[in-house]
């Protein structure tokens, strides 16, 4: 029965953090909507409108001028807007997880559980390991390694069982790294989403193009030059930021998957190998009955 508690901990633990996450997506898509239009309307836009009027100038006054590209005209349509807001906003989440990885990092690198070489714990003694444990502060103890460290410690206390306790600190390793694995999903649909806006602006732009073909034909291309221009813009800069998410992304995931082995080492050299099996207290009271 004892290790009810310690589940609905766990679920309260995990219905906690979607809670968190949630807002804080939420907080952080608004802020990136707000900063990156800001910067487009007081920054990007007229810079690059400033940049296409004196181009146009210079091919009136000579029609040999060749025109010359800008990063603010590269980068000054919707599209791009749009994929830069997604860029920060999935940024964020990734810096969110990396910031919390490392926390539980830095946990690995105490002394969670202080037992001397060639002691042994027994079960009667994993309630005065676990209390330390539970001593933590709210913040910490919700970290992965506390959890593992006290499932396995209940596990024994209840069975007895140097097996069943390392089995359960692996399976809640295991729960915790699909759990890390499926809050990412969100970053994941925003790096295929990205590409897809940059092939949005290409239709755009060459449907745009198409619409002034009548136009190249009379001899002025300078419609279909721009609008062209803005399809392979929005690809160029979409696919761009792509890669760099999809870096980050991986980086991100190797961390974390890393987190896991090291706690599962951690609990096996700090714990699981101080652990000597006996039998239980409901044993010995049946035996004393």
């Amino acid at each position: 029965m004892r290790r009810w508690p310690s589940r609905r901990t766990s679920e309260a633990v995990m219905r906690r953090n979607d809670s968190v996450d949630f807002v804080f997506q939420l907080v952080s898509l608004i802020v990136a909507l707000i900063v990156v239009h800001a910067i487009y309307l007081t920054v990007v836009r007229p810079r690059a409108n400033a940049f296409l009027a004196e181009q146009a100038a210079l091919t009136a006054a000579d029609p040999e001028h060749i025109e010359q590209r800008s990063v603010w005209v590269i980068v000054k349509d919707f599209e791009q807007e749009a994929c830069f807001v997604l860029m920060f906003w999935a940024m964020a989440i990734m810096a969110s997880k990396g910031l919390t990885t490392a926390r539980e990092s830095q946990l690995l690198q105490t002394e969670l559980v202080p037992v001397a070489d060639g002691m042994r714990i027994l079960p009667e003694d994993s309630r005065e390991y676990a209390r330390q444990i539970e001593a933590l502060p709210d913040c910490q103890r919700r970290l992965l390694l506390p959890r593992a460290l006290l499932a396995a410690l209940h596990r024994f206390g209840a069975t007895g069982s140097i097996q069943d306790a390392s089995d359960t600190s692996q399976a809640t390793c295991e729960t915790e790294s699909e759990r890390l694995d499926s809050e990412l999903a969100m970053v994941r649909y925003i790096a295929w989403a990205i590409p897809s806006i940059g092939f949005i602006g290409t239709v755009r732009g060459i449907g745009a193009a198409l619409g002034l073909a009548h136009r190249a034909v009379e001899g002025d291309i300078t419609g279909v030059t721009r609008n062209l221009g803005v399809a392979f813009n929005s690809t160029f800069i979409a696919l761009l930021i792509s890669i760099v998410l999809m870096f980050l992304l991986h980086q991100l995931q190797l961390r974390q998957e890393r987190l896991v082995l090291d706690t599962e080492s951690y609990v096996d050299n700090q714990l699981i190998r101080h652990l000597q099996g006996g039998t239980t207290a409901s044993e010995r009271q049946g035996r004393g009955a």
